[in-house]
């Protein structure tokens, strides 16, 4: 539980630090978000999870002795 905890907490200064580096870039990115189809949302979010988990599972595998 305290990995899910610190990688949300990860996920939320990435966050912040783009909407604090980069405020009119986030603006203009959202606004392309909103016309795009909710199709290719979808699978871009798909992919994203998938990779994250393969990130994950190589970084844990790296780092755990058998």
């Amino acid at each position: 539980m305290t990995d899910l905890m610190t990688a949300l907490a990860l996920v939320l200064v990435i966050e912040g630090l783009a909407w604090a580096a980069f405020p009119e870039a986030m603006k203009r990115m959202m606004a392309q978000v909103l016309v795009m189809p909710s199709d290719l949302l979808r699978g871009v979010g798909l992919f994203m999870a998938i990779l994250g988990i393969l990130g994950v599972w190589l970084v844990r595998s790296a780092f755990i002795t058998p």
